[in-house]
């Protein structure tokens, strides 16, 4: 099914299950739960009718922070602090109720275990895993941060796949891991590449040209290995648009261009999902 994708939708918030079941969009990454919390999750009815939908048949992929805890999720516990439990670290200055994690702690994966089951229980087709870049928070101190991060998103994927042997493994950004790690791209389906034409530096600004080439060589990796490469670019200014899906295109990558708060069903001109 993945071959067949060339347009996907990055939506987290605000979601309308209906209004994107209607779009054209071969693959969506959105959030399992409508508020964020246990409360709002969506039902397996909800993914199977978004999957089968009017707009067409969808992928549809379901976002979890791997790399940092988030205290609006199920597993969230009143009197947590930073220390408390051992594996909750800093929090994020830049995302307030973001807090970084020992990932590699085994209390940590068996949350992230409990959260895949949560999605597999939903039918979602996959997970868009984020945060992998954590492992680089940790390397001066913890040598084999970059493995212990390989090794945990493998281990996710192999957890999932001994329910649903199609189930899919995205991560969302460090795609350097595919060179530093032996057999990384073994374990992931795809990639989901952030700021890779434009916001690296600031919404709507294009990425210096140095750190776009990095970016590229990189996810050829993933692309010549037959991975699905997706990229997302935060612009709403309509030449930086046709910039980055033009760009994308010609690498044979997937693009996306939204809005940093991933809030909305955007469905850009000249680009619209077929």
């Amino acid at each position: 099914p993945l071959a067949m994708v060339n347009d996907f939708l990055y939506q987290l918030q605000d979601l309308d299950l209906t209004a994107i079941g209607n779009s054209a969009y071969d693959l969506v990454v959105m959030d399992y739960s409508a508020d964020g919390g246990e409360t709002g999750e969506f039902t397996a009815t909800q993914i199977d009718a978004l999957r089968h939908s009017p707009g067409g048949e969808k992928i549809v992929l379901a976002y979890m922070s791997i790399g940092e805890a988030e205290d609006y999720r199920f597993y969230w516990q009143d009197g947590w602090e930073v220390g408390d439990p051992a594996w909750l670290d800093a929090e994020n200055p830049d995302w307030s109720g973001n807090y970084k994690v020992r990932y590699w702690d085994p209390a940590w994966q068996t949350i992230i275990l409990s959260y895949t089951d949560r999605l597999l229980n939903a039918g979602f087709d996959g997970a868009y895993l984020d945060i992998i870049d954590a492992y680089e928070y940790y390397s001066a101190t913890r040598p084999t941060a970059a493995q212990d991060m390989a090794d945990f998103v493998a281990r996710i994927r192999a957890y999932a796949r001994a329910r649903d042997p199609d189930f899919l493994v995205f991560p969302q950004n460090a795609a350097e891991l595919a060179r530093i790690v032996p057999g990384y791209l073994d374990v992931v389906d795809g990639i989901g590449q952030e700021d890779i034409y434009y916001g690296y530096e600031d919404d709507d600004v294009m990425t210096p040209p140095t750190v776009t080439a990095a970016l590229e060589a990189n996810l050829d990796l993933f692309r010549y290995a037959g991975k699905c490469v997706l990229t997302v670019d935060y612009a709403t200014t309509p030449a930086h648009i046709d910039d980055a899906y033009a760009k994308s295109q010609a690498k044979g990558y997937i693009p996306f261009v939204t809005v940093r708060d991933l809030d909305q069903l955007t469905i850009n001109p000249g680009h619209e999902p077929d």
